[in-house]
């Protein structure tokens, strides 16, 4: 092609491969399918609802993959935080998941770059890095990382997620998860579905509405 340019015919399409999250079972299997390595998920929700809960449940479930880096910038990693490890049942064993207070953009990039960077990179949340993912910042992550999967958590503010960063994020991502009551409504390009993170706190949550 003129200037360089390779277009791919159908043949050349199905012929390429890419790095899938696979081996996912029960309700993980049911909702995610087997999603690609890479691109932008969201996690958002009202606050109090079970989005730090959520995130670290999938962060532990990708850590059976892949070096996982969780980042505790609104929040740090607080006694709270402990206590929601300690719900869920992380064992210090784990050695592929690993926790930070804030850390910059910056400081991320370095660490992306280094020899032994994550997988995945959990960032929560949005609202406060409004100002550092402003001027095409996740954009230009993708495309700085392409082999990373980065896991964005937002505030919810009239049923959408919080900033426009928020929005844009929920308009790029591959997976969506939105938390309300301690229940997951996942949708994108995987199958999609519904799980609870509690089941009795949920069931008591929603029958209050009813």
């Amino acid at each position: 092609m003129a200037n360089g340019i390779r277009l791919l015919n159908t043949r050349n399409v199905y012929e390429k491969k890419f790095k899938r999250f696979e081996c996912f079972d029960g309700i993980w299997l049911d909702t995610l399918g087997a999603p690609e390595r890479n691109g932008l998920w969201l996690i958002y929700g009202m606050e109090k609802h079970g989005k730090t809960w959520c995130s670290l449940m999938v962060s532990v479930l990708l850590s059976r993959f892949a070096k996982v880096v969780f980042i505790s910038a609104e929040e740090g990693i607080s006694a709270n935080f402990q206590d929601t490890l300690d719900r869920i049942g992380v064992h210090e064993s784990n050695k592929r998941l690993y926790y930070s207070d804030y850390l910059s953009i910056d400081e991320l990039r370095a660490i992306l770059k280094s020899r032994r960077a994550p997988g995945v990179v959990v960032i929560d949340n949005v609202t406060f890095y409004q100002d550092e993912l402003k001027n095409g910042v996740v954009r230009k992550l993708q495309k700085e990382f392409p082999d990373t999967l980065f896991i964005f958590l937002a505030h919810e503010e009239k049923g959408e997620p919080y900033t426009a960063t928020a929005k844009l994020i929920k308009k790029l991502a591959k997976v969506i998860m939105h938390v309300k009551g301690l229940s997951v409504t996942v949708w994108g390009r995987c199958p999609g579905g519904r799980f609870d993170i509690d089941n009795e706190k949920a069931a008591l949550y929603y029958g209050q509405l009813n």
